[in-house]
Formats: C-alpha cells, sequence, structure tokens
C-alpha cells in the first residue's frame, strides 16, 4: 500500500469559505463503503434510488431528484427547467447566481437576470414588482422566475412566512420560484424548522439543494418539488454536462448526510461557531459589525491594512474592498480553539494598527 502524506501543511485553518472543510468523517465511511463492487451507471444505481427515498422524508412525495456536480450546474439547469427562452429571472443583485456564476446562467442557461439591490440580501414582494412588469411587451425579457437563496449571501436569513409571501406573489403573477439552497441546512439549524417548511410547504417550485458547503467531498442536488413546473430536467442535466456516470457517489453523500441527523449536527456547529466569532469580535475596538450574525457567515469592516496582515496566517475574502468589509465562514469542522486563535490574531492585529481607537501615536 502506498503510504500518502498530504501536501498542505494541515495546521493550517481558514475563514474564507465553508468549501475550504475537508470532508466529514461518515461521508467518508460512506464513499468507502459505496466504493464496493459494481453498481450501474448514471444514476439506475441503489444508492440514487435510496436518495429518492430520503430526500422524500424532507420535502414531500411528489418531489423529484436529480443530483449534479456544482452548485452552479445545480442553480442554471434548474432555472432553465422553469423558463422558456424569452425567460427572465429576478434576484437580488447579491445573489451567487449574479455575481459568482462568471456569466453561467446567461451565456449557459440563455436567460436574462433581473437584478434588485436589497440592503440585506433578501427579496420581497415590494422589491420584486421593481422588475416584474412588461409581461406581453416583445422588447422585454418576460420576467417568468423568482431566485432567492437561503441563508443569502449576507448570511441572513427568509423566515418561513416570508418565503411563503414571495411564492404566493410569484404565482399570482404567472412567475415560479426557484431557491438556492447551497446552506439550506445552516437555515433550518437556525430557524428551528425542517427543510420541507422552508421549501415544499412554503411554495417554492424547485431547490438546488447543497451538500458541499456542509460536509460532502462534492455534489448538489436539483430537487424539483414542484415537477410540473419543471419538464425536461432528465434532459436538461445531460445536456449541461451535469449527469454523473458513476453516481451512486454523489447519491451515498446525499444519503449519508440527509438519512439522520447529519446535516442538522454540522449545521448547527458551523452556526455557533459563527456566533463565538461574532461574540468575541464584538469586543474589540476598531472592529464594526456590519451584517446580522444568523447563520455561518459574519461580516465586519477592518481598519486598513489589517485584513492582509491578518490573512498571513488565516485565509479569507473580502466583501467589499472600497470599505474594507470582509467576510468569515464557519463550518462543520470549525473549532473553538480555531475560533479564539483567530480572534486573538485580529485583536492583536488590530492593536498594532496606529489609527486603531485607543491606540497611542507613536512618539
Amino acid at each position: 500500500m502506498t503510504n500518502i502524506s498530504p501536501l498542505h501543511d494541515i495546521s493550517i485553518r481558514a475563514f474564507a469559505s465553508d468549501n475550504y472543510s475537508g470532508v466529514h468523517p461518515e461521508i467518508l465511511d460512506a464513499l468507502t463503503a459505496a466504493n464496493q463492487g459494481h453498481q450501474v451507471a448514471y444514476g439506475e444505481d441503489v444508492y440514487t434510488a435510496k436518495l429518492r427515498e430520503v430526500l422524500s422524508t424532507h420535502f414531500g412525495s411528489q418531489m423529484r431528484a436529480f443530483p449534479v456536480f456544482n452548485g452552479t450546474g445545480a442553480n442554471v439547469t434548474a432555472l432553465q427547467s422553469l423558463l422558456p427562452r424569452w425567460g427572465a429571472v429576478i434576484c437580488a443583485s447579491t445573489a451567487h447566481i449574479n455575481v459568482d456564476e462568471n456569466g453561467a446562467p446567461e451565456r449557459i442557461g440563455g436567460m436574462k437576470l433581473l437584478q434588485i439591490p436589497a440592503a440585506d440580501g433578501k427579496l420581497t414582494p415590494e422589491l420584486i414588482d421593481q422588475e416584474a412588469w412588461g409581461w406581453g411587451d416583445e422588447h422585454r425579457a418576460q420576467p417568468l422566475a423568482v431566485s432567492i437563496t437561503q441563508s443569502t449571501e449576507l448570511g441572513t436569513l427568509y423566515t418561513v412566512e416570508e418565503i411563503t409571501a414571495i411564492a404566493e406573489h410569484c404565482h399570482k403573477h404567472g412567475m415560479l420560484l426557484h431557491m438556492d439552497g447551497a446552506r439550506l441546512g445552516n437555515a433550518a439549524a437556525a430557524l428551528g424548522v425542517g427543510m420541507g417548511a422552508m421549501t415544499t410547504d412554503a411554495g417554492v417550485d424547485i431547490l438546488s439543494l447543497g451538500g458541499t458547503k456542509n460536509g460532502m467531498m462534492y455534489g448538489e442536488c436539483i430537487v424539483s418539488l414542484n415537477p410540473e413546473a419543471s419538464p425536461g430536467l432528465d434532459y436538461l442535466r445531460k445536456m449541461n454536462m451535469q449527469l454523473a456516470s458513476k453516481m451512486r457517489f454523489i447519491s451515498a453523500q446525499f444519503v449519508t448526510l440527509y438519512e439522520d441527523d447529519l446535516w442538522l449536527r454540522s449545521a448547527s456547529h458551523a452556526n455557533a461557531m459563527a456566533q463565538r466569532l461574532r461574540a468575541a469580535v464584538e469586543k474589540i475596538d476598531g472592529v464594526e459589525l456590519t451584517q446580522p450574525t444568523e447563520s455561518n457567515a459574519v461580516f465586519a469592516r477592518l481598519p486598513a491594512g489589517v485584513a492582509d496582515r491578518l490573512r498571513s496566517s488565516f485565509r479569507f475574502y473580502d466583501w467589499d474592498q472600497a470599505t474594507g468589509e470582509v467576510r468569515w465562514m464557519c463550518t462543520f469542522d470549525t473549532s473553538e480553539a480555531d475560533v479564539d486563535a483567530f480572534t486573538e490574531a485580529i485583536a492583536r492585529e488590530v492593536a498594532a494598527d496606529p489609527d486603531a481607537p485607543g491606540t497611542l501615536p507613536a512618539g
């Protein structure tokens, strides 16, 4: 047996993204178990059949599940299934489909995105109405779907009541509702409700269900909650190069994540570490928290130069370079010791900043 050693320094911890974490040990065990023997390819395996059974307990017996490789593929393919070629999607200007998918919805999906500024990342029926007009006007891309993200890119959460109001508003105007649920588990854990309550029961038509950000190695899943609204997904998934030949390895991960409470344990822990991080940095003069911490994200503004010095030890991303706003993400394997070491480093670097509050000028 080959002795394989890691190529990276395993002591380095990051707060940049929940994609930086490794794979949950229970997921690795599931992959090992699925790796034995042969199984039918392209989704005709027992693991994908089991996945449909497991997800029906969360989202209802009417749902259909389509495992895919990644979140961009899930979002683009799901939205394509809702729209004719002249259709447009209303979304928040901060939405992942608008700012982080390199034009894939437009170029691959062939749809126009109608973006709306939302200070907290959340759409409302009133905000949606800014772009929900022009039906029948041949000069305007037709707004036929709305996409919301739960939790949002700013870490904020839609309540069940807010999602229900949006769904009712969409349907009243003949539009369909898509949810980007890359961090749906974090939202459900924070709100103390089931995933079905925020999706099927609230009137969402189609869901991009996350796995990678909650401990999987790779893979997401399109969950058609209203199959009549999203025909052709079998064909669209293949056309968009999202049909895995060895699908059992995606499905086995999802089964392990969602069959019992692994998804909830992992998401709850990530949320708790974000709360611990927020509570600690709130006490540091010179750090300004810029968004509520409702899931596993903390947004803050740092004095100039502090972020770059911190990144020599802890990786994280700028959210708005112009204002000094940064984003810190916690994940299933973020430990209390990780948070404490990070906040100690923040306090140390802010105190070293000559412009920080309470710092004496250099003599």
